[in-house]
């Protein structure tokens, strides 16, 4: 059984991503996928949730023939991420006491 990612995590996850770069989202899935595992078809519902939200903007840009979708971080997504980073800091020092790789004996 795999370790199950919360909205928040993947949030987090893509906000970071895009706060390197634009990707479009094949693109975007293939490179979350490299980190965790998600399928296509969790990605555009958490895209479609921090547009509306306003932490992310599209555009569309010309590739063979087609369109492609870029997604771009807002400046209230870099925001939302600096929370998210906290949030995780946090929860990834009490988790580490408790099953980091150091034993402790009480």
């Amino acid at each position: 059984m795999a370790i199950q990612v919360s909205s928040e995590l993947l949030d987090g996850s893509v906000l970071a991503i895009l706060a390197q770069q634009d990707y479009y989202g094949y693109a975007l899935t293939q490179r979350v996928q490299q980190a965790i595992k998600v399928s296509e078809s969790t990605m555009y519902p958490v895209l479609r949730r921090l547009k509306k939200n306003g932490w992310l903007t599209t555009y569309d840009e010309p590739y063979q023939g087609r369109n492609r979708r870029y997604y771009q971080i807002t400046a209230d997504g870099k925001e939302r991420l600096a929370t998210i980073q906290g949030e995780w800091k946090n929860f990834k020092i009490g988790i580490d006491s408790m099953l980091g790789d150091e034993i402790n004996h009480g």
